[in-house]
């Protein structure tokens, strides 16, 4: 299996070393053996027909910046071209997250499914802003568009959902979307105030330097409509979110709530067609009141009742762990459907 790689950074440079330790598994396994056969950042690209040697990439790019020292030339480029003209059967839009309009992301998931490739995303951007046109857009191209990686990291929630609790209805679910703000919300359990918290956050590198689309409940809120959409089968996007964030919760809050036994959270809530995103007060005996950087979701159903999922919400190697799992399940379906013809 051929893939584009758009976007280089710490979920596809963790791709790329995990394709080197697991390549032989995957094919004994899975009888997945993937290339990488063009690889684009926002300075450069690497081209290879016969797939690009993945070591030589990670030292062109951990050296110089950018996959495009690989053959070590400087060349314009246009990746919306690269995409729609490399021989390759997949893209793996993996650039960062951009809640604004989405972009490049969105342009780069519609170039590669109107040139027939299917597409892999942990890019949030283009499915909270547009999630509707282009999951209509993958059924008209009979493209398979996957992305467990955009919610909940290397935890499979959407997985979990979709698949575990297939046959039952899923009425209503909540949890703690964000590792960020519940890391924020543990220490100030501990005594530290909100900007105390945050900085010990920004330090241990849990937050970026500009945090708000943590702290302010637009990275919840994003995977709020991502969750909505493909589990609930709503349509909406992350206009539709009632939004507030943690910065209004303050020492006094969380001490107040600890004497009733109560944790304060960062929740995300799906339920009578209302979405929520909002620090809300949880007993501590709550299975989604988790500490640290834990993500929770608890799935209420029609049938069996309560189920709750937990694990770590981020990282490059877990998040880089969802997209091979997204190839896997892509590679099964495709033979899956041409077995059925």
């Amino acid at each position: 299996m051929r893939l584009v790689v758009i976007g280089f950074g710490v979920v596809g440079q963790s791709f790329a070393k995990l394709l080197i330790s697991r390549s032989a598994d995957l094919y004994r396994l899975y009888g997945v053996n993937p290339r990488i056969v063009a690889c684009i950042d926002s300075c450069g690209y690497a081209v290879s027909a016969t797939g690009l040697d993945l070591q030589r990439l990670l030292n062109a790019k951990k050296l110089s910046g950018t996959v495009g020292a690989y053959d070590k030339e400087n060349r314009k480029f246009d990746p919306l071209r690269l995409i729609e003209k490399v021989d390759a059967e997949m893209l793996l839009e993996l650039t960062p997250t951009n809640l604004d309009n989405g972009e490049p992301g969105i342009s780069n998931i519609i170039a590669a499914m109107k040139s027939g490739k299917h597409v892999i995303t942990v890019n949030k951007g283009p499915l909270a802003l547009a999630f509707p046109s282009l999951l209509e857009l993958a059924n008209y191209n009979n493209i398979k568009l996957r992305f467990s990686g955009t919610v909940g990291g290397g935890t499979p929630i959407l997985e979990f959902a979709k698949r575990c609790l297939k046959g039952d209805s899923i009425m209503s679910f909540q949890g703690i979307l964000n590792g960020t703000t519940n890391y924020i919300l543990s220490k100030m359990e501990e005594g530290l105030t909100f900007e105390d918290a945050l900085n010990d956050a920004k330090y241990k590198g849990y937050a970026e330097a500009v945090p708000f689309l943590d702290v302010d409940g637009f990275d919840a809120a994003a995977k709020l409509v991502i969750m909505a959409n493909w589990i609930m089968g709503m349509k909406v996007t992350i206009k539709d979110v009632n939004r507030r964030g943690i910065s209004g919760v303050s020492l006094a809050d969380v001490r107040r709530a600890h004497k009733r036994g109560n944790a304060i959270k960062l929740i995300a809530t799906c339920d009578d067609k209302q979405l929520d995103v909002k620090p809300t007060e949880l007993s501590n005996v709550d299975p989604i009141c988790v500490n640290g950087t834990l993500n929770a979701v608890t799935f209420s159903s029609e049938q069996s009742g309560e189920h709750t999922i937990i694990g770590q919400g981020a990282g490059g190697i877990p998040t880089a762990s969802a997209v091979l799992r997204d190839l896997i399940d892509i590679r099964n379906t495709i033979f899956e459907q041409r077995e059925n013809l």
